[in-house]
């Protein structure tokens, strides 16, 4: 039997858990082991299944002698596959959400700059319409200043 460093039984024995997922609770993973009892059960026949798993979440051996123990190990490795692919999933999600506040990012600097834009063009188009308007003030005066220089001259 295996011995478990962290439960300090002195007899070595491992206590197997007999909870099930609950039945509203669908296992979306697909994973098969043989029913069929290995020739020679050994507790080294079964390799790290789940080398990305932590060591305490990783199936336990099965007793090849019990039909139960192998279901229970049938139905961790299920539940560990699907927890793998749940991180993997997490971990694309989590890549595609920094995508997308990248952009968002990239599209609210995009609009502070268009509405600094309208701002400026507001200001510029008001400037040019002061402009336009002392030019206009500017050209009537000159007018005046003509027609009077003219007056000075034919009295003269």
């Amino acid at each position: 039997m295996l011995e478990d460093p962290g439960e300090g039984r002195a007899s070595g024995a491992h206590m197997i858990s007999t909870a099930r997922v609950p039945a509203d609770k669908p296992v979306r993973i697909a994973f098969s082991l043989s029913d069929a009892p290995d020739d020679t059960p050994s507790e080294d026949a079964v390799p790290w299944v789940f080398p990305e798993l932590e060591q305490q979440l990783q199936p336990l051996p099965p007793c090849h002698d019990s039909v139960e123990s192998m279901q229970v190990f049938k139905q961790h490795c299920q539940i560990a596959e699907e927890y793998h692919e749940v991180k993997k999933e997490i971990a694309l999600l989590e890549e595609r959400k920094k995508e997308l506040i990248a952009k968002l990012d990239q599209a609210e600097k995009e609009k502070l700059d268009a509405a600094q834009l309208v701002r400026e063009f507001e200001a510029l188009t008001e400037e040019n319409r002061t402009l336009k308007m002392a030019q206009s003030q500017c050209v009537e005066q000159l007018e005046k200043l003509r027609i009077q220089y003219q007056k000075r001259q034919g009295s003269s």
